[in-house]
């Protein structure tokens, strides 16, 4: 489904990325792991077609990933910050990507109602405004609006890395949830190594100056993953195995 083939990218004279080589199959979740200022954000803004590549290819189903979009084809993008319009209440900032496509006004009122129920919002949260939400409720209705389009690929970069722990993984519980029900391709970015573990099929690690893939880690535990999973003594053999491959990059 996504494909990096050789793909570099530089700015100003100053290589970002480096001949990066990466297959991701339709449906599969895939975490990026790897030290501050690897690239990982960068990759994340090549795939979703807001760079484009200094050489090689990236390519989504075939398409070029600039053109992907384009053909109505869509791309969800998940940021740190749930970057979410204070002057808007729940509902209308979820409604944001409706606005800015073809959708009849009919269908984009299911689609919102259809979103909001995925994250489990209750019908008394939709009227307020962002002031009045937690940070784990802000980033929840991000994710709602990521997910309004039904977007065949999903991109998250750090977008629990401001939560504190026990939310963060409860919010983890909650992203598997909607990727076992919804199916999108996904690409995470983290630096939490038990968070790519539990979240992901595979983890993807980079090295820096400039970014390269160094490893790739097939992780085997079985899907829905509960929470026990983090406990036990094969959960902890692999953040040891991964955390093993992150410190070689730094």
């Amino acid at each position: 489904m996504i494909d990096l083939q050789e793909t570099s990218l530089e700015y100003n004279g100053v290589s970002i990325l480096d001949e990066v080589e990466m297959h991701i199959a339709e449906g599969q979740f895939v975490s990026l792991l790897g030290p501050s200022g690897c690239g990982k954000s960068s990759l994340l803004r090549l795939v979703a077609g807001l760079e484009r590549p200094s050489s090689g290819n990236v390519s989504i189903g075939g398409v070029p990933a600039e053109r992907f979009r384009q053909e109505q084809h869509e791309i969800a993008l998940v940021f740190q910050e749930p970057r979410l319009l204070p002057w808007r209440n729940v509902r209308k900032n979820i409604a944001l990507p409706l606005e800015l496509s073809p959708v009849p006004t009919g269908k984009q009122q299911e689609l919102i109602t259809a979103s909001l129920d995925l994250i489990g919002l209750r019908a008394e949260d939709q009227r307020k405004y962002p002031r009045m939400l937690s940070g784990g409720m802000r980033m929840r209705v991000a994710l709602a609006r990521a997910l309004v389009t039904e977007p065949n690929v999903l991109l998250l970069d750090e977008p629990f890395a401001a939560l504190d722990d026990l939310l963060r993984q409860q919010l983890n519980e909650e992203l598997l949830r909607i990727w076992r029900q919804r199916s999108p391709t996904t690409l995470f970015v983290t630096h939490n190594i038990s968070e790519a573990i539990f979240l992901s099929q595979r983890i993807v690690v980079m090295g820096s100056q400039p970014g390269r893939i160094k490893a790739e880690i097939e992780i085997p535990f079985e899907y829905p993953r509960e929470s026990a999973l983090r406990a036990t003594p094969e959960f902890g053999q692999f953040v040891g195995v991964v955390s093993a491959a992150l410190r070689a990059e730094y």
